[in-house]
């Protein structure tokens, strides 16, 4: 006999410099082979260009990008029966953050520049404006699950 557990979710503690959890999340997600001063250090360039580009609070322009970038709805495909149908689903708050911020960095991963701090920079600078490959991810997203809207009730 199994027994679920209720579990709590462990959210990240702010970062020393911001002292902002979503900038631990990012930092998380940018982390490669474990190296997280490097992580931090692109981070922190990569606010230091924003400050300079934009004259704003890096943070303020980040958080806005965030909340641009994250979605609403995703798709998930179910197969029923004979076929396989794009559902569309609700996303939870913290799970549509977590998805902007891979957005915001595989996009920024791709674009081309000299060094990532660079390139990620551009991307959330993109994003706070509404534009650039992250937005156009959230909006292909939301264009399919508008399309596949009729398949709703098959969601589980």
């Amino acid at each position: 006999m199994s027994r679920r557990t209720n579990k709590k979710r462990k959210f990240p503690l702010a970062d020393p410099v911001y002292n902002s959890f979503l900038v631990n999340l990012m930092i998380s997600k940018i982390l490669k082979s474990g190296k997280k001063t490097i992580a931090q250090k692109i981070i922190y360039d990569a606010f230091d260009i924003i400050e300079q580009k934009t004259n704003n609070q890096p943070l303020k322009i980040f958080e806005k990008a965030i909340k641009n970038v994250s979605p609403a709805v995703k798709i998930k495909a179910k197969r029923v029966g004979g076929s396989t149908y794009q559902v569309p689903i609700e996303v939870k708050k913290f799970r549509a953050i977590n998805l902007g911020l891979c957005w915001i960095i595989q996009f920024a991963r791709t674009r081309s520049g000299k060094t990532i701090a660079i390139k990620l920079a551009n991307e959330i600078i993109d994003a706070s404006k509404g534009s650039g490959n992250s937005i156009r991810k959230k909006d292909e997203t939301h264009r399919m699950a508008r399309a596949n809207k009729a398949f709703a009730h098959f969601r589980s």
